[in-house]
């Protein structure tokens, strides 16, 4: 039996070297992409489970939010309103009385730079419900009142905190006037009888 072989037209190939090689990286992105895919199966299984967990949260604040609007109904009648109006007005009461200066000048106390001081304090509550302080400070820079802003900004106690109104006092006009609003959160672990 005679073969003919012509290295000429048809070079050598190692074929086994091509295929192991190639069948190497096709069976790593076999392996690859079979992990992506439990992955996302994965991803898609706990995404459902939120679903429905949202879709649960949600059927409760609708039934919260009817009967909130039937009790505000009831609220609403004028057989009731005198109650209603009478039970708003000793909630606020109770809510200004159990507003605790001390504690107040103590958080301050704890954010106020060392070149500014209080001038006027005045608690509010808005219109969530929440203790809105609207402070009136003095000192001797622009940068002092900012720098309060910024250390309520990281404070516990305050949110939201807003340099709202600034200008110069004084004769010479260095001195800085500064109105700063703040919600107060005071810490409920710690009483307020003071």
């Amino acid at each position: 039996m005679r073969l003919d072989i012509n290295l000429a037209t048809r070079p050598y190939e190692d074929a086994r070297t091509f295929w192991m090689l190639w069948g190497l990286g096709v069976g790593l992105l076999a392996v690859f992409t079979l992990f992506l895919l439990g992955f996302a199966i994965k991803g898609w299984t706990e995404a459902g489970r939120d679903r429905h967990e949202i879709a649960r949260i949600e059927a409760q604040i609708a039934a919260r939010d009817k009967e909130r609007a039937l009790d505000q109904a009831v609220l609403d009648q004028p057989v009731n309103r005198s109650t209603r109006d009478q039970s708003q007005f000793l909630n606020g009461l109770i809510d200004r009385k159990a507003f605790s200066w001390t504690r107040v000048f103590e958080d301050l106390e704890q954010v106020m730079p060392t070149n500014l001081h209080a001038v006027a304090l005045r608690p509010e509550l808005n219109e969530q419900n929440q203790m809105e302080l609207e402070m009136s400070v003095a000192g001797d820079t622009r940068a002092a009142a900012v720098d309060l802003v910024h250390r309520m900004e990281g404070s516990k106690h305050f949110r939201g905190a807003q340099l709202v109104q600034e200008g110069q006092t004084g004769t010479t006009g260095s001195a800085v006037a500064a109105s700063v609003i703040a919600i107060y959160v005071p810490d409920v672990t710690e009483g307020s009888g003071k």
